[in-house]
């Protein structure tokens, strides 16, 4: 018989949500995998474009491979 679900307990609490970073065209951020570049587009909170010199690159949410400088 597999345990019941109690929505109430303690045990059952996830950690909230980290929120998704705010970016606007000019920022200059860094990314894991391509290195420095600027904030070309974006497009509202669901991705980013960013200009890496040699390339171009569309971002997704979330963001967790890209940061603000």
């Amino acid at each position: 018989m597999p345990r019941r679900y109690l929505p109430g307990s303690p045990f059952n609490n996830s950690a909230p949500a980290a929120p998704i970073e705010h970016y606007d065209a000019g920022d200059q951020v860094t990314h894991d995998r391509y290195g420095l570049g600027r904030v070309i587009g974006v497009e509202e909170d669901i991705a980013v474009i960013v200009d890496f010199g040699g390339q171009q690159a569309r971002i997704t949410s979330p963001f967790t491979k890209l940061t603000k400088l």
